[in-house]
């Protein structure tokens, strides 16, 4: 149970961290979501929790922490995306 509750959290952080970074909710990518999410779970949420001293358990700097972290994976991807569309385009000469 615990688990299914990780993913289905992980989920509506990447989500959240979408709308954040101004995706409209009807153009969610809701594998992303899943990816962002739990990696910016990982990331964000155990390193803020760890500098602020509340260890693994859920406290509210964790959940910011995994939120800041889904929105740095988000929006670290769409500037991947985008450089890499405009590459292919031949819009940009190196």
């Amino acid at each position: 149970m615990l688990i299914i509750g990780i993913l289905l959290f992980g989920i509506l952080v990447g989500a959240g961290a979408q709308l954040i970074l101004g995706t409209t909710a009807a153009r969610l990518d809701w594998t992303f979501a899943f990816i962002a999410g739990i990696s910016g779970s990982l990331v964000g949420g155990l390193l803020v929790s760890t500098v602020a001293g509340d260890g693994i358990s859920l406290r509210p700097s964790g959940i910011l922490g995994s939120l800041i972290g889904a929105v740095l994976v988000t929006a670290v991807w769409k500037w991947y995306r985008r450089n890499k569309a405009a590459t292919a385009d031949g819009s940009i000469e190196r």
